[in-house]
């Protein structure tokens, strides 16, 4: 029990990561219906391309001065991959069976994949990512490392600015519109278009805040971290409320929460010894969307649909 304290905050900052990725699959689906299965691999181009930025930057830069570059770099590689996607893969689709744009986004999450392994130098391997200079702080009982304290920042602002970006801004408007009704807000002058377009764009520059804040955290990327992550990040989408963008932040939050209490904890219950550690972290991730979805199919945050006679 004395870890308690320092296993919540692990198990937060860990949910924040996955609330940043999980904006991106409810933003999207929440507007045009769409389970983008790509998303978790346009979260590991962001990574990819912080890195980039990295590189050809002159030796000697540090990582602090570096740090706001490669989030630009992240978001710009980040946010071209996922509105070429929704030009040139999902739009022509749109008005197809449903199953045509999700088959789609299965591949393209293949194609991305694969693209990096190919093409990038040396990604066949795990690379290196630039490390904050710096011990880990002390906050009574609970140490923060340092690779977290850029997450522990950017979440919250995020979460602030997409707050304020929807609520109170004339495209956030037009957002919630189409998300209520797009052929209603298409009459009302609404480019609904456009309104797609920002959602895939948000979507993923949210992806990329949470790849270099992965980066960061476990000081390297690879091109297969955006399949679990992205999986992970779908299942807090759908723990939240899909469709909720706040719902989806906080079913980040509870599985990474859980994910990290079941990870210290559940081996210590008789019986059930071998079921602890990190191995089996994953797969209690997924008991726990089991149990939100049997006892609330709606999820956390997400509102019951009516049932029509």
């Amino acid at each position: 029990m004395n870890e308690l304290p320092q296993q919540l905050v692990n198990g937060l900052l860990l949910g924040s990561m996955y609330g940043l990725v999980a904006i991106g699959y409810t933003m999207v689906y929440g507007i045009v219906q769409l389970i983008n299965f790509a998303h978790g691999e346009i979260f590991m181009t962001g990574g990819f391309g912080a890195l980039t930025v990295w590189l050809i930057l002159p030796s000697g830069t540090g990582v602090l001065l570096a740090l706001p570059l490669m989030l630009i770099g992240a978001i710009v590689v980040a946010t071209t991959i996922a509105i070429g996607a929704e030009r040139f893969a999902y739009r022509p689709l749109r008005g197809g069976p449903r199953l045509a744009p999700l088959i789609t986004a299965i591949g393209l999450s293949l194609a991305l994949q694969q693209a990096i392994w190919a093409w990038y130098p040396g990604a066949k391997s795990a690379r290196t990512f630039p490390e904050i200079p710096g011990g880990p702080f002390e906050l009574g009982p609970v140490t923060i490392q340092t690779g977290d304290v850029f997450l522990l920042i950017a979440a919250p602002i995020s979460m602030a600015i997409l707050g304020y970006f929807v609520m109170k801004t004339r495209t956030g408007r037009g957002m919630q519109a189409t998300a209520q009704d797009p052929d209603t807000a298409k009459l009302m002058g609404i480019n609904t278009d456009r309104i797609i377009v920002v959602a895939f764009a948000l979507g993923a520059t949210f992806a990329a805040i949470g790849a270099v804040a992965y980066g960061l955290k476990y000081g390297e990327v690879q091109f297969r971290m955006g399949f679990l992550l992205g999986l992970k990040a779908f299942t807090a989408a759908v723990l939240g409320g899909i469709g909720n963008i706040y719902g989806a932040m906080i079913g980040g939050l509870t599985l990474g929460v859980a994910e990290t209490m079941a990870a210290a904890y559940v081996s210590e219950i008789p019986g059930l010894e071998q079921l602890g550690g990190q191995s089996w972290a994953n797969a209690w991730a997924f008991v726990l969307l089991i149990l939100v979805l049997l006892f609330r199919p709606q999820g956390i945050m997400g509102e019951r649909v009516t049932d029509r006679a």
